[in-house]
């Protein structure tokens, strides 16, 4: 019907009216009618590329709408998902070979828990598996103009601060050190130990009462602007054709099979064929077809798992297991302390669970610590907490800092961790039940630090089949379903 509707309009009759107004011009009429007839020519060939099957559409669509297919589908846009977008683009084989959409439902980033963490990196971990997922980050950030430079545009400046970590042990947690110590040595990590003598020494400003041991980072370690990072990603992996749509995963179409794995026990594979995303503000939303979907939303992954039945099945079975990832709201203190420590500052983690680093310079800091389990804060807002600095926080401070006796708080912001009520690990790799999503989430707390190496991880599984870099199987799910957690010691 197309195809007849513009090959019989005359071209002429159409533009008979409008020529008038071209008679003044230096062009003749011939020139001007074959001028537009070449126009007209170039649109029914559009509009018969709008018949079904063609992307083309003659009418205008809504602006930011992501493609009706793709080969991958990441939801969320935070570092760990751009950092995905760009390893499997630079893994294709040939240019633009993949179709690869990220979705991200925050627009404005202003709740996006990479722009709202403290920035830091560390090799200090219990496992060897964190200590290679930031050995090999520190190795990117540390070379981020051959990663993520774009041409005519100005280097990427991550304001890396390499003033390493440094965590204190009182004597009763002194052995858990002195073993941690030997993995990251193992592991090649730079690290050194520091008795109470040593860490005066060196850091004269310290209360050192109640420390047995300290450990202190020599490489690799310190802070950045997590902003920069998860821009450098997101422009790198623009340019290089990734799709970015700003909108929320409301759902799936998938179809499911079912296979019975025990007498009288079945269980539902399922095997997404499409996402909708629904557009912000809006009722409006767009299918995406596509045979790849990552789950690197972040704290709100666990209800993404839960669209697809994961953990809504029996008790006690495969199905009812619930993926262990939920927001955890984390309180940051900017405080003012012009007679605190100075450029000598590590990123100093107390064995109380209270943290500080310096911002910028002028007398500024950053704190904080995690709250007890019985504590936990609202997660239905980002409001701050302001007494649980003065009742928690303060006190420790002062005790290990005595200038922080005299300081005032500046500002302050709250932050959601991807809590892996599990066992405070990554989530890596498919779910038994989803054929076709892989998760990147749960990392409790240092997704920002290892998103680089992760992201490079979760590209092997998609085009490779399997992990070449860093092995990490020991991060699937399977651990979640066999209820086998490995722990982490180092946890902030």
């Amino acid at each position: 019907m197309w195809r007849k509707l513009f090959a019989s309009v005359p071209a002429f009759r159409l533009l008979k009216a409008p020529c008038r107004s071209f008679k003044s011009s230096r062009r003749s009429d011939k020139d001007v009618f074959e001028e537009l007839e070449d126009q007209f020519r170039a649109f029914r060939k559009k509009a018969v590329k709008a018949m079904p099957g063609s992307d083309w559409s003659p009418f205008e669509l809504t602006p930011g709408l992501p493609p009706e297919r793709a080969d991958v589908v990441i939801i969320g846009g935070g570092v760990v998902g751009w950092s995905i977008a760009y390893w499997i683009k630079r893994k294709e084989r040939t240019r633009g070979a993949l179709r690869v959409v990220v979705v991200e439902k925050d627009p404005t980033y202003s709740q996006a828990s990479t722009v709202l963490s403290c920035g830091g990196i560390r090799q200090q971990f219990s496992l060897k598996e964190n200590i290679l997922l930031s050995l090999e980050s520190a190795d990117f950030l540390r070379n981020i103009n051959k990663h993520l430079w774009v041409v005519n545009e100005d280097p990427v400046d991550l304001q890396f601060n390499h003033s390493g970590y440094l965590f204190l042990a009182s004597e009763k947690s002194a052995h858990v050190m002195e073993e941690n110590y030997s993995t990251q040595r193992y592991a090649g990590a730079k690290v050194v130990l520091l008795s109470p003598s040593q860490l005066k020494e060196r850091f004269p400003w310290m209360n050192t009462e109640g420390v047995a041991l300290a450990s202190l980072g020599l490489e690799n370690e310190g802070w950045f602007d997590p902003w920069s990072l998860l821009n450098a990603f997101r422009r790198k992996a623009l340019s290089m054709g990734v799709y970015q749509c700003f909108g929320e995963v409301t759902g799936f179409r998938y179809t499911t099979q079912i296979a019975e794995v025990a007498e009288g026990d079945f269980v539902d594979f399922r095997r997404i064929k499409c996402v909708n995303v629904r557009m912000p503000n809006s009722l409006e939303y767009q299918p995406v077809e596509c045979p790849v979907v990552v789950n690197a939303a972040g704290a709100n992954s666990g209800k993404i798992a839960a669209m697809l039945g994961i953990g809504l099945g029996p008790e006690e079975s495969v199905s009812g297991i619930p993926f262990p990832v939920e927001p955890r709201k984390r309180f940051v203190y900017v405080v003012h302390c012009p007679d605190g420590p100075g450029l000598d500052t590590p990123f100093l983690i107390d064995y109380s669970g209270v943290y500080l680093r310096r911002e910028g310079l002028g007398g500024n800091y950053i704190t904080g610590m995690s709250p007890e389990e019985s504590e936990e804060p609202d997660i239905s807002n980002l409001d701050v907490d302001h007494e649980f600095f003065q009742e928690k926080v303060w006190h420790h401070l002062a005790h290990r800092i005595p200038a922080f006796e005299k300081l005032k708080v500046s500002s302050a912001w709250a932050g959601f961790y991807d809590y892996n009520t599990f066992d405070q690990n990554g989530i890596l790799g498919l779910h038994p039940l989803v054929a076709n999503m892989y998760f990147a989430t749960g990392f409790s707390g240092h997704g920002l630090q290892q998103s680089p190496a992760v992201g490079r991880a979760i590209a092997e599984l998609i085009l490779d089949r399997g992990y070449k870099t860093i092995d990490l199987s020991a991060f699937g799910i399977k651990r979640i379903i066999k209820k086998k957690p490995i722990l982490e010691r180092n946890i902030v």
